[in-house]
């Protein structure tokens, strides 16, 4: 049985539901992660004995759960965008946004299936763009195949800018700190492609590469759905 197949506890002695325990915790894991949610520390914030939140939430897997369902809903369009490459393009640019928000969110993207009524209706909007254009398979193949690439594009983001507040120094401040050691390296001979990258390479910002890859996915995605005729 999921968290949202139980009913939830009546609302004595003092208010407390789950959308608020849920908004607790979202204010701790924007603040720091998702070391920083624990029932005990919702509790804190909500002046509530712990063991009243056993009565709505079973385990922190479950109040996980329940998080992202929450920021789902703000990744739900308010209105369906146009075709299937609009649905999936749609969907990528606000999970991208929703994650720069709440950086947490990387670190359960890409688990198990979303169960809560906003992963449900995400699913249903996604499928149903693909509705009629091929079989269910390729179209399951089809969302997986975009959806591994935002995913990883999110993660290697959001790991970037930990990083960068974990060093204290900026993209270029950490390239220039290992500038020295790179150039020798790449003066031995040893690495010409990689030399010609670092010298020629365009230094494009997070959200054009982004945008550039979503594309060329969603291109060979397309060639799948839509083959030339023979």
């Amino acid at each position: 049985m999921t968290v949202w197949d139980r009913p939830e506890p009546p609302n004595r002695p003092a208010p407390l539901d789950r959308e608020r325990i849920v908004a607790a915790a979202l204010a701790l894991a924007d603040e720091g992660g998702l070391e920083a949610v624990s029932l005990r520390k919702v509790a804190a914030r909500l002046d509530a004995g712990p063991m009243r939140l056993y009565r709505y939430i079973a385990t922190k897997e479950e109040l996980f759960d329940l998080m992202v369902d929450a920021v789902q809903a703000e990744i739900l369009p308010e209105e369906r965008p146009g075709d299937w490459r609009e649905v999936l393009r749609t969907l990528a640019h606000r999970t991208r946004r929703a994650a720069l928000r709440h950086e947490w969110l990387a670190d359960l993207l890409g688990g198990r299936p979303a169960l809560g009524p906003h992963g449900l209706a995400l699913s249903e909007s996604t499928l149903s763009a693909l509705d009629g254009l091929t079989d269910i398979d390729t179209a399951m193949r089809a969302v997986e195949t975009v959806s591994s690439y935002y995913i990883g594009a999110i993660r290697r983001e959001i790991t970037n800018l930990r990083a960068e507040r974990a060093t204290g120094l900026s993209k270029r401040e950490w390239q220039r700190s290992r500038g020295p050691h790179l150039t020798r390296a790449l003066d031995t001979g040893r690495f010409p492609a990689l030399s010609r990258a670092v010298r020629e390479a365009a230094d494009v910002d997070p959200e054009t590469s982004f945008a550039t890859g979503l594309d060329w996915v969603l291109d060979a995605v397309s060639a799948k759905l839509l083959p030339p005729p023979a």
